[in-house]
């Protein structure tokens, strides 16, 4: 989570001349928050430190000034992705009921994140 990130896409999204579409990790409730909603910010932070939900903005009206239209706000995880999921009530009660299962879906899981990651990163490099 980032405040200027969320700010720059909002502006954007207002300024287009056409549709805009916001795509937002946001906590719920069904997530096991442990210390209660007050905390979404720090959770969102969280998921993007993680590497579990990336910040990234698609604006067309670059492209006009020759711009890439793909910009990647995320930098590379710097925190725990298994901590991170396992910090939500449906991982951690997978992990608790089926464990072998768990771990081979929550490996999946983090290794598509880096391969999503890798795809935007690709996008943002082209001009």
């Amino acid at each position: 989570y980032d405040e200027a990130q969320t700010l720059k896409l909002i502006q954007e999204a207002e300024s287009y001349p056409g549709p805009a579409i916001l795509v937002v990790y946001w906590r719920c409730l069904e997530h096991g928050i442990k210390a209660g909603m007050s905390c979404t910010q720090t959770e969102m932070k969280k998921a993007v430190d993680t590497g579990y939900w990336q910040l990234f903005r698609y604006n067309p009206e670059l492209a006009k000034e020759g711009k890439n239209p793909f910009v990647l706000d995320s930098k590379d995880p710097t925190g725990d992705y298994q901590a991170f999921i396992l910090g939500e009530t449906r991982y951690a009660s997978l992990k608790k009921t089926q464990p072998a299962v768990a771990e081979e879906l929550f490996k999946e899981t983090e290794e598509a994140s880096k391969e999503r990651l890798a795809g935007y990163k690709h996008l943002a490099a082209k001009e």
